[in-house]
């Protein structure tokens, strides 16, 4: 399984390369931000706690994950989003992104 993160992590060119030497937070996916690493590329809705009862939620293609943070590049402008780990609450991972079948019969 580790040997599939760093192939992919190093693969991406992106922020964190994971070796011999990372952290187990990113390299064993019993952890958030290794799970999330096997993410990168999918379109995700990811919400946010602010404060005590303050639910947001960003939507984006995940960039990268690091130890305490993800960025995301928002759909709507394209801007990178760097997103605090720690106010993660639920992440909605996009499998099969959504697209407009002509062909559709009810």
């Amino acid at each position: 399984m580790e040997n599939r993160q760093m192939e992919q992590a190093n693969s991406t060119g992106k922020g964190v390369q994971i070796n011999e030497n990372s952290p187990e937070v990113i390299t064993n996916d019993m952890y958030t931000p290794a799970f999330l690493r096997e993410q990168i590329g999918k379109l995700v809705r990811v919400e946010f706690l602010i404060g005590t009862d303050n639910m947001v939620d960003r939507v984006g293609f995940l960039e990268d994950v690091g130890v305490s943070y993800i960025l995301l590049r928002a759909v709507e402008s394209g801007n990178l989003l760097y997103c605090d780990i720690y106010s993660i609450k639920f992440v909605a991972i996009s499998e099969y992104p959504y697209r407009i079948d002509h062909h559709y019969q009810i």
